[in-house]
């Protein structure tokens, strides 16, 4: 996985280091964080995984190495 940390901590990291607070967004209304670890964890980093996923303009992809924010017009 990316790293040690949650995979929800990694993603509310990307979004914040992209301008959004958290009061933005309500991720837990937005995905299972939970079943996406799990998910990613199941799957080695050589896997070609990529879940993506929108929260307003911004597209969030997750794969066993990264995860990665990215705006949208």
């Amino acid at each position: 996985m990316v790293s040690d940390r949650p995979l929800l901590l990694e993603i509310i990291t990307a979004l914040e280091e992209q301008g959004l607070d958290r009061d933005e967004y309500q991720l837990q209304w937005m995905i299972d964080a939970e079943a996406l670890e799990r998910l990613v964890d199941s799957t080695g980093p050589q896997t070609d995984l990529e879940v993506r996923f929108s929260i307003g303009e911004r597209r969030v992809i997750v794969t066993p190495s990264d995860v990665a924010v990215i705006k949208v017009s």
